[in-house]
């Protein structure tokens, strides 16, 4: 089949590369200029497992191409995937300016019958939007069909090859058949594909964000209240995520969630709910436990240092939002390290894959280091922001030689608070009283 995805984001770059590697011919179209002449070049401006691999291997084979040729994309395409970003409005609303102004430029090209498909996240009755934009625009006929994506960043790839579920939201018995036959050789085990209707999908796409960082919210306001009556969070989470109805997905406590969906997608939701006089209590309330986590982490450290923090230096671990990302937007790091600097601290940060990425945010106000010991070097502390996995078995005797204080705080809860108050840290993590006075060693 040929496909045209337009946007070459995270969404959209997996899903022209995955959607071409089951043999459809697909181009893939943005107006960035500079980022089609890496993505022609074999350079993928992104950091996602296995991806460059995918985009190299079907462009080689004639599968997959870049163009900001979107009129022609669109003639010679049956179907287009709109895979542009939402970003946040200032009220909190999804901006979907990019997303109609692509629909303008499909409508206008049109020759003939076209699926249009949002897969970007969109809030419920965006899609009779878009139908009414493409019948100022165009004669032909055309269906727009809801297509919600459900990709973890880090795991985006095998999200998109073997998906839990494809969310169809469709009107139209035509449109439904030619998504179907789209995603038929994901599932050739099985079929999880879902069919809805239109306003189904794009609101089952905020349900599951927001139920999700509910769950993250939900464990770190447990963590707090073990934390301050003497209770290990730890073992709470053991005995309730075991339960069956419960689960063990999005129950770590720690910084909370960010990225590029869940802060965003759930201040949609809040707006969608006070433009409809619906109260979402509940996820306004996971809204706000988000936030205050970043807030309760740095108030550790200044508990320990004071609110002064002239003269002390700290070596940040992780600045993704997330392992196995380069990805920034919304990342506790963010917050941390702008209110340490605001109080008079340095900072030295290492982060395997974002440092270049955190260059955007820092300019030249933190010092980027070489490797994890690097940034440990003459430190007062070492705070852990993202559970890489290089991070998770450090040589800590090593940390102890190259630390001016032997402190940790741990913003993951990855580290065994027991083991290192054998090894002569202080320690400070979520959910347990922490350790400020090592054993001798």
């Amino acid at each position: 089949m040929k496909i045209t995805v337009i946007g070459t984001g995270y969404v959209g770059l997996v899903a022209g590369a995955c959607l071409a590697d089951m043999g459809n011919n697909v181009i893939c179209v943005d107006n960035n200029e500079d980022k089609l002449n890496l993505l022609k070049s074999g350079v993928i401006p992104i950091y996602e497992p296995g991806l460059e691999e995918l985009v190299k291997s079907n462009v080689l084979e004639n599968r997959l191409a870049f163009s900001s040729d979107i009129d022609n994309a669109v003639k010679v395409s049956q179907v287009c995937f709109i895979a542009v970003g939402t970003p946040q409005g200032e009220d909190g609303s999804a901006d979907l300016h990019y997303v109609f102004d692509v629909v303008k430029s499909i409508a206008k090209a049109m020759n003939g019958y076209k699926v249009i498909v949002d897969k970007s996240t969109v809030p419920v009755g965006t899609a009779e939007r878009v139908t009414e934009i493409v019948k100022q625009y165009s004669s032909y006929p055309f269906d727009v069909v809801s297509n919600p994506e459900f990709l973890k960043q880090g795991n985006a790839v095998d999200d998109f090859l073997h998906p839990d579920r494809v969310i169809i939201g469709s009107n139209s018995e035509e449109a439904t058949k030619i998504m179907q036959e789209i995603y038929a050789p994901f599932f050739r085990t099985g079929n999880r594909v879902i069919v809805m209707d239109v306003k189904s999908a794009e609101m089952t796409k905020y349900a599951a964000n927001c139920f999700l960082a509910t769950k993250i919210s939900f464990m770190n306001e447990i963590a707090n209240l073990c934390e301050k009556i003497g209770a290990n969070a730890e073992m709470v989470r053991v005995g309730i995520t075991t339960d069956s109805r419960i689960g063990n997905k999005f129950m770590f406590p720690g910084l909370g969630y960010g990225g590029s969906c869940f802060p965003k997608d759930v201040k949609a939701l809040i707006k969608t709910a006070s433009e409809n006089d619906c109260l979402m209590t509940i996820v306004q309330a996971a809204d706000e436990t988000n936030k205050k986590q970043r807030s309760l982490f740095v108030k550790k450290i200044t508990d320990r240092f004071g609110k002064d923090l002239n003269g002390k230096t700290f070596g940040v671990w992780g600045l993704a939002f997330k392992p196995k990302t380069n990805d920034m937007r919304e990342a506790p790091a963010i917050t941390i390290i702008n209110e340490l600097l605001n109080m008079g601290a340095k900072v030295k940060a290492y982060d395997p894959k974002a440092m270049d990425t955190a260059k955007l945010y820092f300019e030249n106000n933190i010092e980027y280091s070489s490797s994890a010991y690097d940034a440990v070097e003459n430190t007062d502390a070492m705070l852990l922001l993202t559970e890489w996995n290089e991070f998770r078995r450090p040589d800590f005797e090593r940390i102890k030689s190259l630390m001016k204080q032997n402190i940790i705080f741990d913003g993951r809860n990855q580290y065994d608070s027991a083991r290192l108050r054998e090894k002569g840290f202080e320690y400070f993590q979520f959910g347990h009283q922490s350790v400020e006075t090592p054993l001798s060693v």
